[in-house]
C-alpha cells in the first residue's frame, strides 16, 4: 500500500525503530515441528505497570496471553461460564464452588482448593485490593481439596462474574513467595510465561500438559511497543503478527483486510474535579460539559471510528440506550477567564489530539486551558490524587467483571480505588450500591442505569465518544480473539502459517 508523503518519515522511523525487535523468536518463528503452526509475535501497547503482577491492570496482559486462569469465564453475553471451576451455587452470602480436576500448575503442581484459597486471599488482602473487589469483603475457604466457599460480607448476586476478573487469576504457591506476585512458570494456560525483560518483552512457551488441550502454536513473543506508529509499521513490515490497539492515524495506512474493527465497552471520558479548583463549582462543571462537541472529535481525531457518547455505556451495552432516562442537571455558569489544567496521556495516540481539540473548545467557551500530556507510567498517581482540574481517560467500562456496576463503583463511589473526579456525593453512592446488591439480569440493567443517571447529573464525568477497538493481524495469522473486553488474544486455537 502506498503511503501519503506525510507518513513517510514518520513510518520510516518507526520502521527503523522495530528492526529486529523480534529476533529472539525461535527459528525466526518457526514451528517447533509439534503443532499446526509457528511462534505468535505479538506488539502491545502498553509495558508493564507492575512486573506483571495479577493484582494489577497486568492481568489482563497474562489473560490475553492464555497463560494465567481463573475460576470463571465470561461468555459474549458476560453470563458467567465454568473455566478452573466446573460449578457453583449461592446459598445467602456464601458461594461454593467446585474445582476442575487434572489441572496442573505450569511448575508441575496441582491446582486444588488450597491452591484457590490463597490466590484468592491474596487478591482480598492486598492494599490497594484489585479494582472488582471495591466495597466487597471476600473470604474463600477450602471445605475439600477440591471444594472452595466463598462468602461475601453482604449478599453478592455477583459473585461469579466477579471471579472472572483476571485479577483474580490462580497462580502456583511459588507466585506468592517473595513481596510481589511473580506470573512467571505458575500459570495454568496453554502458554507458559517463562522470560520477562522489565518493560521490553516477554517470552511464552506452549504448556504440552495443560488441561484443555495442546496449543496449536508453540509459543509467543511479546514486545511492548507503546509508540502507535511504530506498531502499525511492525505490521506492515511483517515484524509482528498481531498488533494490538492500532491508533485511528494508522488505521487508513494499512490493508483494510488485516484490521479488524469493533465496538468495545470503552469510553473516551473527561473527568472533572470535584473537591477542589475550578471545577469544584458544579456550575462551571455544566459549562465544560456544554462546551464540548463531541462529534467533531469523533470526525476530526477518530477519522470516524468511534461512536458519539450518550452516556458512560455504549453500544457495546446496547441495552443502556434503550433504559436511559433524561438526566436532570445544574445550569451552566459562565467560565470567566478561570484557569484549567487538562492532564492525560501519551499511550493512547489520540488522546493528546483529543486535549488539543478540548482546549480550544473550552477556550471558546471562556476558560483558560493548560495542557499536562505524560506516559501514563508517569502521570496516573498525580491522577488518581486529583492533581489536575480535568482528566481525560479512555476507560473500560466492564473489563473487570463484564458487568458496568463495577467500574461505575470504582470510578465513582465516595470510596472507589479509581476515583478520579474525587466525586463524594451521597445519591451517587446510594445508587451504586443498590446497583450492586441486585439480582443479574433485568432489574440489575435497569438499577445500574439509574446509577449512571446519578453520575451524569454532577458533571463529575463527561462522557465523549465510545471507542472501537482495531486490531491488526497479519495474513497468515489463524484464529485471533478479536474480544471487546480485551480478555482475550492468542487462544490455544490461534497460530501462524
Amino acid at each position: 500500500m502506498r503511503l501519503p508523503a506525510r507518513h513517510l518519515f514518520s513510518a520510516a522511523v518507526a520502521s527503523t525503530l522495530l528492526t529486529g525487535c523480534f529476533s529472539g523468536a525461535s527459528a525466526e518463528g518457526e514451528g517447533d515441528g509439534d503443532g499446526d503452526g509457528k511462534r505468535v509475535r505479538v506488539a502491545m501497547m502498553l509495558p508493564p505497570r507492575s512486573a506483571l503482577s495479577p493484582l494489577s491492570d497486568d492481568a489482563f496482559k497474562l489473560s490475553r496471553w492464555s497463560t494465567a486462569e481463573t475460576l470463571v469465564k465470561l461468555d459474549t453475553d458476560g453470563d458467567a461460564e465454568p473455566a478452573l471451576a466446573t460449578e457453583w451455587q449461592q446459598s445467602g452470602r456464601t458461594w461454593t464452588f467446585e474445582i476442575r480436576d487434572g489441572v496442573t500448575f505450569h511448575d508441575g503442581t496441582k491446582l486444588d482448593a488450597e491452591a484457590v484459597v490463597r490466590a484468592l486471599t491474596t487478591a482480598a488482602t492486598a492494599s490497594p485490593k484489585p479494582r472488582i473487589l471495591d466495597g466487597v469483603e471476600l473470604t474463600a475457604k477450602a471445605q475439600d481439596s477440591d471444594t472452595v466457599t466463598v462468602t461475601t460480607a453482604d449478599e453478592d448476586p455477583l459473585v461469579p462474574q466477579r471471579l472472572s476478573s483476571p485479577q483474580l487469576s490462580i497462580l502456583a504457591a511459588k507466585a506468592y513467595s517473595g513481596k510481589t506476585v511473580n506470573p512467571v512458570g505458575a500459570g495454568t494456560g496453554p502458554f507458559e510465561l517463562t522470560e520477562v525483560d522489565g518493560t521490553s518483552s516477554a517470552t511464552l512457551d506452549r504448556y504440552d500438559a495443560y488441561w484443555g488441550g495442546k496449543a496449536k502454536s508453540p509459543g509467543i513473543d511479546v514486545k511492548f511497543v507503546p509508540d502507535g506508529t511504530a506498531r502499525a509499521a511492525a505490521l506492515r513490515s511483517g515484524e509482528a503478527d498481531i498488533v494490538e490497539a492500532v491508533p485511528v492515524s494508522q488505521a487508513a495506512l494499512l490493508d483494510e483486510d488485516l484490521i479488524t474493527e469493533v465496538p468495545m465497552p470503552r469510553t473516551n471520558t473527561l473527568y472533572l474535579n470535584t473537591e477542589k479548583g475550578v471545577f469544584k463549582d458544579a456550575g462551571l462543571r455544566a459549562a465544560a460539559r456544554e462546551a464540548i462537541d463531541a462529534e467533531s472529535i469523533v470526525k476530526g481525531v477518530y477519522e470516524g471510528r468511534a461512536d458519539v457518547a450518550e452516556g458512560l455505556l455504549g453500544p457495546a451495552l446496547p441495552w443502556a440506550a434503550e433504559l436511559r432516562p433524561d438526566v436532570r442537571r445544574t445550569a451552566a455558569a459562565e467560565p470567566n477567564g478561570r484557569t484549567v489544567t487538562i492532564g492525560t496521556f501519551t499511550d493512547r495516540a489520540e488522546l493528546p489530539e483529543v486535549a488539543a481539540t478540548l482546549q480550544q473548545q473550552l477556550q471558546e467557551a471562556g476558560f483558560k486551558v493548560k495542557l499536562d500530556v505524560r506516559e501514563y507510567a508517569n502521570i496516573e498517581s498525580d491522577a488518581l490524587a486529583g492533581e489536575f482540574d480535568a482528566f481525560i481517560l479512555s476507560r473500560a467500562t466492564v473489563l473487570d467483571s463484564g458487568d458496568p456496576a463495577a467500574y461505575l463503583y470504582s470510578d465513582f463511589a465516595s470510596d472507589g480505588s479509581f476515583n478520579i473526579s474525587q466525586l463524594a456525593d451521597d445519591r451517587v453512592d446510594a445508587a451504586l450500591k443498590k446497583a450492586g446488591g441486585t439480582e443479574t439480569g433485568e432489574a440489575r440493567r435497569k438499577a445500574v442505569i439509574a446509577a449512571e443517571a446519578a453520575v451524569l447529573g454532577t458533571d463529575a464525568a463527561v462522557p465523549m465518544l465510545h471507542e472501537r477497538v482495531i486490531q491488526g493481524d497479519a495474513a497468515d495469522v489463524v484464529d485471533a480473539a478479536h474480544d471487546p473486553r480485551e480478555r482475550e488474544l492468542v487462544t490455544a486455537d490461534t497460530y501462524v502459517k
